[in-house]
């Protein structure tokens, strides 16, 4: 695996690489593609892959490359195959982990709240902090409605 930075854009206090990631394997194979890392976060930009890659082995790609691209930009790196607090391998989920039943829907009505106060969109802080899609949320939204802990979306006349 060979990382190059291609170029680097500041703003502000915050400054975004992208950088050139080849991976060539063995058996011939390679993938070629373009990844911006920002405050620790890996984004993959552009894949070209000789032959196309599975749809698992896009899911696994960006634990491949995440370690050694964050050496490579100056940023924390994590270290491959840490373990956890209780000595299991540590696994990275798309979506965090939301408590069931009643806990899930106090916590979908404090974001949503905390999200609405400080005027912001309150389905799209349900969305990032849940990782759900739009359409998931606003089913979360509407159990949280339906429990009473946030008002009626049409006031009854």
């Amino acid at each position: 695996m060979s990382v190059r930075r291609a170029w680097e854009v500041r703003e502000n206090d915050t400054a975004t690489t992208w950088c050139d990631v080849r991976l060539s394997f063995a058996d011939g194979a390679g993938v070629d593609l373009l990844a911006a890392v920002c405050e620790g976060c890996v984004c993959i930009e552009d894949v070209r892959a000789r032959p196309a890659l599975s749809l698992d082995d896009m899911a696994v790609l960006a634990d491949w490359i995440e370690g050694p691209l964050l050496e490579a930009c100056g940023g924390a790196a994590v270290e491959a195959g840490a373990a956890g607090g209780d000595g299991s391998p540590d696994k990275r989920h798309a979506r965090p982990a939301l408590p069931r039943g009643v806990e899930s829907r106090r916590l979908v009505a404090g974001e949503y709240l905390a999200a609405q106060r400080a005027g912001r969109d309150p389905v799209l802080a349900v969305m990032s902090a849940t990782g759900y899609s739009r359409r998931r949320s606003l089913r979360l939204i509407a159990g949280a409605r339906d429990a009473g802990l946030l008002a009626p979306r049409h006031v009854r006349r």
